[in-house]
């Protein structure tokens, strides 16, 4: 127990600093127990891929939740409205981590490859200058599709929690039998958006899973 104490220490203290913005200082405490950029671009990217998956999740969660309601009358309708609403929350927080962990990705990689671009300039080695520049190149075209798929899965989230906030809104003043079953008519087109985003979660998943395999640390 003794011998994990300081390394605690330091991943708090690391988090401290990531939160008082000073991206400088952040680097060099996790440079203090062997972790460059590209450990750091490796594991949020991870954390990244992960989010997006329990955010499908959380999104199918809120849909079957809403599809539910159609069977319900009088209390019933109020339980059920309440687990809807946390659904509905928990869609909203986890599409918030989502794309904080994005501009976590994004904010690494720049400083990374400006990084590699820096020290790339200082080699003498006419091949070994040319070898990690082309390199440089290939991992900075193959984070360009990476960053595109993430962005495109991420603001496709805003459109559907824009729609699961209506049906909460209305369900909350509308707690009734023939009021929700008004729902029945408008649940296809919330139903088509959460199956789109989910592709697009998937395609970015894979392109995660595709660019990690490919990243040397």
């Amino acid at each position: 127990m003794r011998a994990t104490a300081p390394l605690g220490w330091i991943v708090v203290m690391i988090t401290l600093i990531a939160m008082a913005g000073c991206q400088r200082a952040y680097y060099a405490a996790w440079e203090t127990v062997g972790k460059e950029k590209r450990h750091l671009l490796r594991s949020q990217i991870e954390k990244a891929r992960d989010d997006q998956q329990e955010a499908s999740e959380e999104f199918k969660d809120a849909l079957t939740r809403l599809k539910e309601m159609y069977g319900y009358e009088g209390g019933e309708l109020e339980k059920m409205y309440n687990r809807l609403s946390a659904d509905y929350q928990e869609c909203v927080e986890r599409a918030d981590q989502v794309e904080e962990r994005i501009a976590n990705v994004q904010r690494i990689a720049k400083d990374l490859f400006k990084e590699w671009q820096q020290e790339n300039e200082q080699i003498q080695n006419s091949t070994f200058k040319a070898n990690s520049a082309r390199k440089l190149k290939s991992t900075q075209t193959r984070f360009a599709r990476l960053e595109k798929s993430m962005l495109a899965a991420s603001r496709r989230m805003q459109p559907v929690l824009t729609n699961l906030r209506d049906y909460v809104l209305y369900v909350k003043h509308n707690l009734n039998a023939e009021a929700i079953g008004a729902l029945k008519t408008e649940v296809a087109s919330i139903e088509a958006d959460v199956n789109r985003l989910v592709r697009d979660i998937n395609q970015s998943i894979q392109e995660a899973d595709k660019f990690l395999a490919e990243f040397e640390t």
